[in-house]
């Protein structure tokens, strides 16, 4: 079965702040099969998931911040990915006092592994989502992305990102082979000295990426990130983005 394709709707993020529900109906009839969030601008989960009931979307993931993990905020974030039929709860930054030694990095993957236990009970998982910072090398000859993938239970999710990877100076495709069956999210984001090409049209070696990702199996989602394109808006980038990505996987 091809992998699903979703939309991580930080790319349309003004949009979605004036008009989420439309956005999502948009997002659907661009082709996308589902959406990740990136905040929910005033609606409930009842309201987003009666859109996605009508539109057929899939609620591919979440990006969750750090803090709606604590006791105090965790049964509300169980409650809302219930809801929406989200199983994925992705952190999306992790602070750098957390993460820029070997130390602080295994200090945090200790936390992430408990996260992770107490989604499991839930039926949920969580993981991160790889910036530059976390490929560079640390005092233990490193990166964050190494030591938290060691430390981290195997369904702790590696949600590498293409253009994050390359900005931090790794190679494009080794992320994802390093560490198999590890990138059951995995965004798409093209790079080309910066954040703002469209896929497909920049240095990602996309084949490659595609290859290491299903080579290496789990693979349940590929998540469409887009940040900044100075001649169309944004929903006409990510518009583009579909089509050149459906044309390099060979789906029309």
């Amino acid at each position: 079965m091809s992998v699903p394709i979703a939309l991580q709707l930080y790319s349309v993020r003004e949009d979605c702040a004036t008009d989420l529900l439309g956005v999502i109906r948009q997002v659907a009839d661009m082709g996308y099969d589902g959406v990740e969030f990136a905040g929910y601008h005033g609606h409930s989960a009842d309201a987003i998931k009666a859109v996605l009931d009508e539109t057929g979307l899939k609620a591919a993931g979440t990006h969750t911040p750090w803090t709606h993990f604590d006791d105090e905020n965790f049964g509300d974030t169980v409650a809302l990915h219930q809801t929406l039929h989200c199983k994925f709860a992705i952190i999306p930054w992790i602070p750098e006092e957390m993460r820029n030694t070997s130390a602080a990095c295994l200090a945090t993957s200790g936390r992430l592994s408990k996260i992770a236990e107490k989604l499991r009970s839930h039926g949920l998982r969580t993981g991160f989502h790889a910036h530059g910072g976390d490929m560079e090398i640390l005092d233990n000859g490193q990166s964050a992305w190494d030591i938290f993938a060691a430390n981290t239970p195997e369904d702790f999710i590696l949600q590498y990102d293409t253009a994050n990877g390359m900005s931090g100076g790794a190679d494009p495709v080794k992320p994802i082979s390093d560490w198999p069956g590890r990138n059951a999210s995995l965004h798409l984001k093209e790079w080309k000295g910066d954040h703002g090409a469209v896929i497909g049209e920049g240095d990602v070696p996309w084949q490659r990426v595609f290859d290491a990702a299903e080579k290496g199996g789990g693979v349940e989602w590929y998540v469409v990130e887009h940040e900044t394109e100075s001649s169309m808006t944004p929903l006409q980038s990510v518009d583009a983005c579909l089509k050149n990505l459906k044309g390099l996987l060979g789906r029309t």
